[in-house]
């Protein structure tokens, strides 16, 4: 007699839309997020039934941020799936046709269609592993809509193993002998820490140097809490003396890009030695010639010059001229940062509203920025303790990232730490880019906190008064200058419309209490909307930011 349930099994037939999701399932894709429709919902739906998180986001745009985030915090960076006109309508004008695999291959490390069903697993392999070794990076999967629910033999689909870590590359050894020379002789030395060092879990071994060399050092925006930011070797609060005169500087994960202002003069001194230690051989001697070269994993790497040092006695005297220089530059800064923060003039400005936010922050907590003056100035006294906690618009300055960056680390916050919050600090512009994504928010009950710091505009904007007696004389298009919006708008409401709590603050006293009454309710997401000075800016800086503008 046959076996019937043997016959049964092999004629057992699944679709599409349940390969895509066991393959990535068994490359262990713990969250999806996205906006589902025709023809990707069958996908969603089948990556919750094997206990992939799905987040349902209002913009592709912010479910995309969200996503990369992830891929920061967690190692598994954003790996995008798109749907795509069914195969035998190509060419035709098929809904959404489109060449999105040669317009992807642009943006991405890795792009591909799928030949067919069965080819999905080990697409979608290669897809996670190219995003994962070496420097990380986007891929993009194009599903062909006919795809989704198809059905096929389960027994003809054979899933790819879930792809090993990456593998972890060391510097030569010379070359490490090389950069710790360079070191031990330098005289006013520098370590800056980047997003690669956060990203590659270097924090113990950086830490370390820092430590036994008493070494100065400097965090990028996602650099910062690799050390933590009140550490004493910190000089944030110097950074342009620290720059401008250095004679030896570490690059650890970053980029001599525009925010390191490229590593020139007049930044920088001519003659200043750069030891730059990346995971991609391709930025080694970006705009600059470094002294030396270390290619590696950078905690890896980071171990490595720790051993060699190590076998020295040397360390830097803390009491160098160099250091003396750094602490008075960081105490006049400091000193003229406390006295904007102490003004008692209404309305606030920046930095009185950031030295209170500060003074209440959870020491864990992940902080989350965008804006122009709201990001830059919140940078430098918003304190991050640990690594991996600070998300913002980065190299690209992206506006709109906010919430989905808030959004994914709240997600991570609730599965691997309970209990942290997610301070979310906008800019009003910067907020309406995704504003939205406060429903979500308050779908999923997320633990963020959204301060809004609202100047009624870009950059700057106008009071109410000035506002009314500008629109007396001509349309509003011909006489509203281009940075303004909405004065007083009260974006708090967005929030209170969906469930969660909100607050229209204008005193540093309203701030307080707000702030104490939204980190004390941890039952519901809470928005700040911050009334501050609509010509409020930053105290003025040593040299000018690359990007600017004559406004």
């Amino acid at each position: 007699m046959p076996d019937s349930n043997f016959a049964e099994r092999s004629e057992e037939q699944m679709s599409g839309a349940k390969v895509i999701a066991q393959a990535l399932k068994t490359q262990d894709v713990e969250y999806m997020f996205g906006i589902v429709g025709i023809p990707v919902t069958e996908i969603a739906i089948a990556a919750q039934q094997l206990g992939i998180k799905y987040i349902g986001m209002r913009n592709e745009q912010a479910a995309c941020y969200a996503a990369s985030a992830i891929g920061y915090l967690t190692g598994r960076p954003l790996l995008v799936i798109g749907g795509s006109s069914e195969r035998n309508q190509e060419t035709m004008g098929a809904f959404q046709e489109f060449p999105q695999v040669e317009a992807c291959r642009l943006y991405t490390k890795f792009s591909a269609r799928p030949s067919s069903i069965e080819a999905i697993p080990f697409v979608i392999e290669k897809a996670v592993r190219t995003s994962i070794y070496g420097r990380p990076g986007a891929c993009y999967v194009d599903i062909p809509a006919d795809f989704v629910n198809l059905q096929v033999n389960v027994n003809s689909i054979k899933y790819a193993e879930c792809c090993m870590s990456p593998p972890i590359s060391m510097a030569e050894t010379s070359a490490v002998r090389m950069a710790a020379s360079v070191i031990r002789n330098a005289k006013q030395p520098l370590l800056i820490i980047g997003k690669g060092a956060a990203y590659a879990h270097a924090e113990e071994n950086i830490k370390k140097l820092v430590e036994q060399y008493k070494l100065p050092f400097l965090p990028t925006p996602m650099g910062k809490g690799v050390v933590p930011d009140n550490h004493p070797n910190c000089v944030g609060a110097a950074r342009s003396r620290a720059l401008q005169f250095a004679d030896v500087i570490v690059l650890f994960g970053a980029r001599l890009n525009w925010i390191l202002h490229f590593g020139l003069p007049p930044r920088y001194q001519p003659d200043v030695k750069f030891i730059q230690v990346d995971i991609c051989a391709e930025e080694l001697g970006n705009n600059v010639k470094p002294a030396v070269t270390l290619l590696g994993d950078i905690s890896a790497v980071s171990k490595q010059l720790l051993e060699e040092l190590d076998k020295t006695s040397w360390v830097y005297p803390p009491e160098s001229k160099w250091w003396k220089s750094l602490r008075e530059k960081m105490k006049s800064n400091e000193a003229a940062s406390k006295e904007l923060a102490s003004k008692k003039s209404l309305p606030m400005n920046y930095y009185t509203v950031f030295y209170h936010v500060q003074e209440q922050l959870p020491t864990d907590c992940f902080v989350v920025s965008e804006g122009a003056n709201t990001m830059d100035i919140g940078r430098t006294v918003l304190q991050n303790y640990l690594p991996r906690h600070r998300l913002d618009a980065g190299t690209f300055g992206t506006m709109g990232v906010g919430l989905g960056f808030a959004i994914a680390a709240a997600m991570v916050a609730k599965d691997r730490s309970p209990g942290q919050w997610v301070i979310c600090v906008e800019g009003d512009s910067a907020f309406g880019f995704s504003g939205m994504e406060v429903e979500t928010i308050c779908r999923y009950n997320l633990p963020i906190i959204l301060l809004v710091v609202n100047n009624n505009g870009i950059y700057q904007g106008f009071d109410m008064n000035t506002w009314k007696e500008t629109l007396k004389f001509q349309d509003p298009t011909a006489v509203i200058p281009p940075m303004c919006l909405l004065p007083n708008s009260h974006y708090e409401q967005v929030m209170t419309a969906f469930g969660g709590k909100g607050y229209f603050v204008e005193t540093p006293e309203e701030l307080q209490k707000s702030l104490r009454l939204s980190l004390a309710d941890t039952t519901k997401p809470s928005l700040i909307n911050i009334m501050i000075e609509p010509q409020a800016t930053r105290k003025a800086q040593d040299f000018h930011w690359l990007t600017r503008s004559n406004m």
